[in-house]
């Protein structure tokens, strides 16, 4: 197993890129510190946001095209900002401070829990979220569960190709628009500012507290659990 770490201050913006599995988890700690499970290789580069869209030639055995784009976008904002990449060759454990900005690329599945920032996930296999700010972006090509203090923007969309559980814990004023195995449906929270599509290949799952009011013309509403229920089952 390899261990690298690195001073990161207390909200930078990492980027973790992982052949396999990853788990990403918040701690008290000024330091990003990562840990790779296997000798596939672990590196960890500090550069401008602009670097991360790059290819980069190697002439020499063969030739070797390094492609680094970031398909889910960049944070335009802070573009001069130095960002801090994490990449492993295969599975591994990464953690940032709680503060940090985070955007995770995963082959396989990702966990991610204790993170106050923002998050983005994009993975091969499956998906959990627990106990993390705000979470701006998701997509996952097996079954995706995640927990939430809130969401970026006001029109998000969170995919998943299997069962998808959603639980935004802030939420007062939402629109969700559902589409999975059993068909189309929408539900309203409040004034419904914030539009929330839910889009998964199983089954969909909506956790709040709040009252959801189905849409015209049939009303239709799919599965709703309240979050005490669903802490129970997942215990």
């Amino acid at each position: 197993m390899t261990q690298r770490s690195i001073l990161a201050g207390q909200s930078p913006t990492v980027i973790v890129r992982a052949h396999s599995n990853v788990s990403v988890e918040g701690w008290d700690s000024d330091r990003i510190s990562a840990d790779s499970y296997s000798r596939w290789g672990l590196r960890i580069e500090r550069r401008s946001e602009p670097e991360f869209a790059r290819i980069r030639a190697k002439v020499g055995e063969h030739v070797l095209l390094d492609v680094r784009v970031d398909p889910i976008g960049r944070l335009q904002k802070n573009a001069g900002e130095k960002a801090i990449e994490i990449s492993l060759g295969a599975s591994g454990k990464v953690q940032v401070p709680f503060d940090s900005r985070v955007k995770i690329y995963a082959g396989k599945s990702v966990d991610v829990h204790d993170l106050r920032g923002e998050v983005t996930v994009s993975a091969g296999h499956d998906v959990r979220i627990r106990n993390v700010g705000t979470l701006v972006h998701l997509s996952a090509g097996r079954a995706v569960d995640f927990e939430c203090e809130t969401v970026k923007g006001t029109n998000v969309k969170f995919e998943a190709g299997r069962d998808l559980r959603c639980y935004i814990r802030g939420l007062t004023s939402a629109r969700f628009m559902v589409d999975d195995l059993g068909g189309y449906w929408e539900g309203v929270i409040g004034e419904g500012r914030t539009r929330i599509q839910l889009k998964c290949g199983g089954d969909a799952t909506l956790v709040t507290d709040q009252t959801v009011i189905g849409q015209p013309p049939y009303d239709l509403l799919g599965k709703i659990e309240r979050p005490d229920a669903a802490q129970s089952t997942n215990s």
